[in-house]
């Protein structure tokens, strides 16, 4: 008989929503029961018939909605929550886990719905809720934020007495045929790319005007690929919990094509979440937008190439100067093969999938809200290895770029 603690309850079915609920699937002696909920019934039921043998339960729900939460969890008493779905459900989500008494995991930070504004500060202020309800809730457990934070944590154990310089580099160098679509949920994708760049660098946080900033980086596997500094979530937790960082930075590659068409759209207002008036409707650019790009899953199938990602170090062990540079290469197509999945939701997926594993084994549980750097990475770390998204290290090697805004 499953036991009734090993259920989960996940919430959101695109294509993140798909790799966790089949990973989850290929686990049951850690998931004993599974269910997968959404606003969109019929993208639950169609991972679920690719699962096959009734391993996935399917439900619907309205994830803005508090009451309808309440009455989902209710209904299926999960153990805890795997969050799925947009970052503007973060909130609603959390609040009904803490009414039903569930632990929760998600893969992106909240952002409100009428401002592009990436921070933890909504969620850290759950922290005093969830530990005195004696619940977890474990943030940004997908690849970036996710893994990246795991890849600190990592280093900063084994390899480095004082972490003094951090920079994340994220690589598509994939290519999946459209002339313009985004890997993931276009709205939060192009807010991302487009609000002022931020960095850390000896105890402030320094800004940079959009996509300004950007020079060549070597990428294992990959080559030599013109990156770009913007802001990432996880460098506000990555700099409170490494203290001796001096710098921290991210960059994510971009090609021509791309930023061609995507200054056509900014330049046009395509890409605004301020509401304009449309046959006598208030409607936000960005969503209209959304509606007419192609779906990230469907991108699935014919797309070729890898991802490449990793943070590049710097910093002292024994007294010497070290660099270690520690990543993973996803490829596309394989991705494909195994879930049916290209390879940015697959790398977000199979790191959600570890991470409530880690709960639901009490490897890592701890009441209160936390991010994934906070606890040992030694058990992540294998279970990458594991599971898909294996990882490779070099140490005391050449930098991958030059070091600007020194």
């Amino acid at each position: 008989m499953k036991s009734a603690q090993k259920c989960i309850l996940i919430i959101g079915a695109g294509g993140v929503g798909n790799v966790v609920a089949r990973k989850c699937a290929l686990l049951p002696d850690v998931f004993g029961r599974i269910v997968l909920a959404s606003r969109t019934l019929s993208k639950c039921e169609a991972i679920a018939s690719a699962v096959g043998d009734g391993r996935i339960e399917t439900m619907c729900v309205d994830a803005d909605n508090v009451p309808e939460l309440i009455t989902l969890m209710q209904a299926v008493k999960p153990f805890m929550v795997i969050n799925v779905a947009l970052p503007y459900q973060d909130l609603t989500i959390m609040e009904a886990c803490l009414i039903c008494g569930v632990h929760y995991l998600d893969t992106a930070n909240y952002e409100p719905p009428d401002e592009a504004h990436f921070e933890y500060s909504w969620q850290w202020a759950f922290r005093e809720r969830f530990a005195d309800a004696g619940l977890m809730a474990l943030l940004g457990c997908g690849f970036d934020p996710g893994v990246t934070g795991i890849f600190s944590a990592h280093a900063a154990k084994h390899h480095f007495d004082e972490m003094h310089y951090l920079d994340i580099v994220d690589c598509n160098a994939g290519d999946h045929g459209k002339a313009f679509a985004t890997n993931f949920n276009p709205e939060i994708n192009i807010r991302e790319i487009t609000q002022v760049g931020r960095f850390w660098q000896e105890g402030k946080w320094k800004t940079t005007a959009p996509l300004s900033v950007h020079q060549s980086v070597d990428y294992p596997q990959v080559g030599e690929r013109d990156s770009y500094l913007l802001y990432h979530e996880e460098l506000e937790s990555l700099v409170l919990n490494f203290p001796t960082l001096k710098r921290a930075r991210f960059w994510m590659t971009f090609g021509p094509a791309y930023l061609n068409a995507l200054n056509v759209l900014q330049e046009i207002g395509m890409t605004s979440i301020e509401p304009i008036m449309f046959n006598g409707q208030l409607i936000q650019p960005l969503q209209f937008l959304k509606a007419v790009l192609p779906e990230p899953a469907s991108l699935a199938e014919n797309y070729v190439g890898q991802t490449s990602i990793g943070c590049q170090i710097r910093g002292l062990k024994d007294g010497r100067e070290r660099t270690y540079f520690v990543y993973n290469n996803c490829d596309h197509a394989a991705a494909f093969r195994e879930v049916g999945s290209q390879a940015i939701s697959y790398t977000t997926g199979v790191p959600a999938m570890i991470g409530a594993m880690l709960m639901l084994q009490n490897t890592w549980f701890r009441p209160g809200v936390w991010n994934v750097e906070q606890f040992d990475p030694d058990p992540f770390m294998a279970a990458l290895n594991a599971h898909g998204l294996g990882w490779h290290e070099i140490i005391d090697g050449p930098l991958a770029f030059n070091d600007l805004l020194d």
